[in-house]
């Protein structure tokens, strides 16, 4: 056990924080702490680095926090530098072990030195100049490379990835992934927890917990955790009703008397449940459908070149989109992507071809200048304003089901956070149910809980999507397709962000994604030879919507042929098997060919499901 907390205590500003709890950190263990804002994550970071105390009362003796050994412990801090008067390389050599400038140890140290700065986007001349030069968010990068210099014992982040790029949040996944020792993460990206941990505590309620695995396990298991609670929770509750009711219709009764005194010790012995909290998560189950159904295709671009008046193209593009589709839109800062969006929902004109929406679309438009909301009216007052069909106890339950509850749906518009103002317009845009949603960046500056409380709305939303994000967990929930701005082209995926990623990650090259795909996989593009060269998407050598639908039938069509195959070998030998068994043995055989019989039926109808769908379509 290298750290241990037993019965802890922590309060801050007189208020306690977590009462009565456990922590452990073992060996070189990675650790993320998530809650919900204000529970408690950065003052649990500061105790651990011996900034804080632990409450402790006349029967306690020590800190109540224990060590192995002495261990080095370093933190991150959101305002890093005292005296930003000196250069960067200055004051990152203080975290320099070798001071002789020609040791085969300084020299690794430098070499690991250069390696991480230039991976967090920093280039070798800016060791020389001030800190004062740098920005906050270069300062905190600055501060994050003189702590993985001095590699500490225990490592404290608190929202490493922020101010970093996508190349920067890939390297630091790495680097953390090998790091030798303990690691603890406090970081609202679930995505880099998901590849960086193995262990979550989770601070809720005033309580602290702790599981195994990633994010993604710890979310199953809470919730897995919470639905068997709540399930015993129900059951004794029924248990003490009948019980109770029991004693009730006996207890004056002489010759049931002992009886119903019995029933009265073993409820009065019965230890009582706690009502399990609730999530702070609201999962959606039903589906969100749009009111109108619109056209097959909702939107197409032919020749379509974005940008603003006056400036050079950003992009250009050619594309369908069908409905139902969902489409996560990727790529670097200034490729485009939010004025496409924007082209998409009328905002911008096209400065060349065609953009045109199918019949009966009704377009549901966010970014975070619509989020600006600003109001004297409560949040109930504001919906109810808007839908004025509704009543109050169904106002209430839906500003509920998008984390308003109770009095938090009195509050102010004006005094809302970002992040609640955001998640306010969401929920109207999804209860006023166009069948074509565009969202630039709808999850900034939002908890966890209420990511994938939109994440779980947005995957029950059953019109057509389309988003910009930079929640990399967001786009792997929710996109079924990409599109991928980069370098004033755009490349239509149609798949998921983790099939996506596989590739990336399947070749060591600079290669661009669509030269790696699989061999199996050529089959897609091959659909696409036969259409008129005029007539193609130009979105680079990629599967378009028609090799999307192929791939779909593929996927259905190899466990057929596999069926198919084993059927015709099997038929096959039968006659001759039937020449030489007994009349038992032939009975088996008999039954064998009907069970292969109906799974190869049952294998053609899922194929002509499928097939079905996209006639449909």
């Amino acid at each position: 056990m290298l750290l241990q907390i037993q019965d802890g205590t922590l309060t801050a500003g007189g208020h306690p924080v977590l009462s009565h709890f456990h922590f452990e950190i073992k060996g070189n263990e990675k650790i993320a702490l998530v809650g919900r804002n204000g529970s408690g994550k950065t003052t649990l970071l500061r105790l651990l680095a011996s900034e804080l105390s632990l409450e402790r009362d006349d029967k306690s003796s020590g800190s109540g926090l224990y060590t192995s050994r002495a261990l080095s412990i370093g933190l991150l801090h959101q305002s890093p530098f005292s005296d930003l008067s000196v250069t960067v390389e200055e004051e990152i050599l203080k975290s320099c072990p070798c001071k002789d400038l020609f040791d085969q140890e300084r020299f690794a140290w430098e070499q690991e030195y250069d390696r991480i700065f230039t991976a967090f986007g920093l280039k070798k001349e800016d060791k020389k100049k001030p800190l004062s030069h740098f920005s906050g968010g270069e300062q905190t990068k600055i501060a994050l490379i003189c702590l993985l210099l001095k590699k500490p014992d225990i490592l404290l982040l608190d929202e490493p990835t922020n101010h970093l790029d996508l190349s920067g949040m890939k390297w630091l996944e790495s680097y953390l992934k090998a790091y030798p020792y303990a690691v603890v993460i406090v970081s609202h990206d679930r995505f880099f927890l998901d590849e960086v941990v193995d262990t979550v505590y989770d601070l809720s309620n005033g309580r602290l917990t702790r599981y195994s695995g990633n994010y993604t396990a710890f979310r199953m298991q809470k919730q897995k955790n919470l639905q068997l609670q709540q399930k015993a929770y129900q059951r004794q509750l029924e248990e003490r009703q009948r019980l109770q009711d029991l004693i009730e219709r006996f207890k004056h009764k002489p010759k049931k008397a002992a009886f119903a005194r019995s029933r009265k010790k073993i409820l009065e012995r019965m230890q009582k449940l706690e009502k399990p909290v609730e999530d702070d998560i609201h999962l959606f189950t039903a589906e969100i459908p749009p009111l109108v159904r619109s056209s097959k295709w909702v939107l197409e671009a032919k020749d379509l070149q974005i940008g603003y008046v006056d400036d050079s193209p950003l992009a250009e593009l050619s594309l369908r989109i069908r409905r139902g589709q969902k489409i996560g839109i990727i790529g670097a800062n200034g490729t485009g992507k939010s004025t496409f969006l924007k082209t998409a929902a009328g905002l911008i004109a096209p400065q060349k071809g065609k953009l045109t929406l199918g019949l009966s679309v009704q377009i549901g438009y966010f970014d975070q200048q619509v989020a600006a909301l600003s109001s004297d009216k409560t949040i109930i007052e504001h919906f109810h304003e808007l839908f004025p069909a509704l009543t109050e106890k169904e106002v209430r339950t839906i500003l509920g089901s998008y984390l308003f509850p109770g009095k938090d749906a009195g509050k102010k518009i004006k005094n809302l956070s970002g992040g609640e103002k955001a998640r306010l317009v969401l929920a109207e845009l999804l209860q006023s149910r166009p069948n074509l949603l565009l969202l630039d960046e709808p999850t900034n500056h939002m908890d966890i809980p209420a990511r994938e409380t939109l994440e779980s709305a947005f995957t029950s939303y059953q019109g057509t999507l389309l988003f910009v994000s930079h929640d990399r967990y967001f786009i792997k929930k929710v996109a079924e397709s990409l599109l991928i701005f980069d370098d004033h082209t755009v490349l239509y995926y149609p798949f998921g962000y983790t099939h996506y990623l596989e590739h990336c990650q399947k070749s060591n090259d600079a290669m661009h994604p669509s030269a790696r795909i699989k061999a199996e996989e050529q089959a897609l593009i091959s659909g696409l030879r036969n259409v008129p060269k005029a007539e193609r998407h130009s979105l680079k050598d990629i599967p378009t919507e028609r090799a999307y639908e192929e791939w779909q039938l593929s996927l259905a069509m190899r466990p057929l042929e596999q069926l198919q195959k084993e059927l015709e070998r099997f038929m096959a030998g039968r006659d001759l098997l039937r020449e030489w068994e007994d009349e038992v043995y032939c009975q088996a055989i008999a039954a064998q060919e009907a069970a292969l019989q109906q799974h190869y039926t049952d294998a053609c109808l899922l194929w002509y499901d499928k097939w079905l769908e996209f006639s449909i379509h």
